[in-house]
């Protein structure tokens, strides 16, 4: 595993424009503070193509050499991904540690895990970053030698490597399909009791903790910073028409997420997945608010949920000008998007009026009546509807009142249904 930057380290900055696009310079300058290090020189570049065998030209090289001597700096960090072969290649040449932007941001989970769940699903995603960039390192015990006397031991140290660390990965998803297991059990139990849930999502620093927090009147942490919360959290809450949610702060996501979080993750991100409906939460003061949104749906579409309803929620709205809380709706009168401040509680309650909107429109109440050989129908109604009240009749039948989903209607398509004002 690599090591963790300590506190007060020197960083020097590399940044490229490439033709395939480049990643924010000021966001790299947040992951670096926020796994500890200081940054105290950027340099900057362009370049049609990464160079195969350091990423940077040999003119960048030697400047990056100067500036590590002149600021005393200590280690490298590259705002983009960098192969295992560029990473030993520069840090050969520059004799000090060099960190991609994958590795920079596995840092700062691994410093944010608290919870087992966190910790294990953290040191899966660093062993499988480690697993491809082992290197040769005690070519004395090579064995590729030949020759009677000369070969080497059953077993080279780089392989000893990959098999210990194969064994630690496997170890690791026995005991996260453990707990993926526990919250499924959890999540079939909320759908059978029909309670609905909602996941936060949005860049990570928008301010879900925060608003989460306002509403659920919980005290989970929440700072100004990247990745402030790791571990996801659940709370119960109940909205204007009296509902009862199950809410959930997951992680933030951010531009391009290691594909090495994203699957070890997949047990968390699952709330998401898997959610009734998603409150997208956007920096309203962010420049780049258009983008970080694309950002946030294209994570969603890795992680399959991108078919799960969205409500677009504005936070830090105390920080604009002229703009008061209020929420915007679509042509057929649903709320799209609520405007607010999660620091000050302004426009909160707004949030959870069209919280009370959304679901009011999602569940309607029926009567129907069911045949003795309609059983089947009735018990997947157990599971997917709420029973109101329930009468046997004579013939070995049952008149049922319901509170269902819409969505669930297609469960009674062969039932005659009548309609509750």
């Amino acid at each position: 595993m690599f090591e963790r930057p300590d506190a007060g380290e020197r960083a020097i900055l590399v940044h490229l424009t490439l033709q395939a696009g480049q990643e924010d310079l000021e966001e790299l300058k947040e992951l670096t503070r926020s796994a500890g290090a200081e940054p105290v020189h950027v340099i900057t570049g362009s370049r049609y193509r990464p160079d195969p065998k350091n990423f940077i030209g040999s003119g960048k090289l030697d400047e990056i050499k100067q500036a590590l001597e002149f600021y005393q700096a200590d280690i490298v960090l590259f705002n983009h991904p960098l192969s295992p072969s560029q990473e030993r290649n520069l840090e050969t040449a520059l004799d000090v540690r060099v960190v991609d932007r994958n590795g920079l941001i596995l840092d700062i989970f691994a410093q944010r895990a608290q919870t087992f769940e966190g910790k294990l699903q953290v040191e899966l995603a660093q062993l499988r970053h480690l697993s491809t960039r082992l290197v040769r390192g005690w070519t004395h015990l090579e064995r590729q030698k030949g020759g009677i006397g000369l070969r080497g031991p059953g077993e080279t140290q780089l392989e000893t490597d990959r098999r210990l660390l194969g064994m630690r990965i496997k170890q690791i998803q026995r005991r996260l399909v453990k707990v993926d297991k526990q919250r499924g059990q959890g999540r079939r139990k909320r759908k059978k009791a029909e309670i609905p849930s909602v996941s936060l999502v949005g860049y990570t620093n928008a301010g879900k903790s925060t608003l989460f927090n306002t509403l659920t009147q919980s005290d989970i942490y929440a700072a100004n910073q990247l990745f402030a919360t790791l571990d996801p959290t659940l709370r119960q809450y109940r909205i204007q028409n009296g509902t009862e949610l199950v809410m959930a702060d997951t992680v933030g996501f951010i531009r391009h997420l290691p594909h090495e979080l994203v699957a070890a993750f997949k047990s968390t991100l699952q709330e998401a997945s898997e959610a009734d409906l998603l409150l997208h939460v956007v920096d309203a003061n962010a420049a780049d608010r258009d983008e970080t949104i694309f950002q946030v749906n294209q994570v969603l579409e890795d992680i399959k949920a991108s078919t799960v309803p969205q409500l677009l929620v504005y936070n830090k709205i105390d920080l604009l000008d002229g703009v008061a809380p209020h929420i915007d709706y679509d042509d057929e009168g649903k709320p799209v998007r609520v405007w607010l401040s999660a620091k000050t509680g302004d426009g909160c309650e707004l949030l959870d009026q069209a919280l009370s909107e959304i679901f009011a429109s999602q569940k309607v109440i029926r009567k129907c009546v069911l045949s003795a050989k309609q059983a089947g129908i009735r018990a997947r109604l157990f599971d997917y509807a709420r029973i109101l009240h329930e009468q046997t009749d004579d013939f070995g039948g049952w008149k049922l009142k319901i509170e269902i989903d819409k969505k669930h209607l297609g469960l009674l398509k062969e039932v005659e249904l009548e309609e509750v004002g």
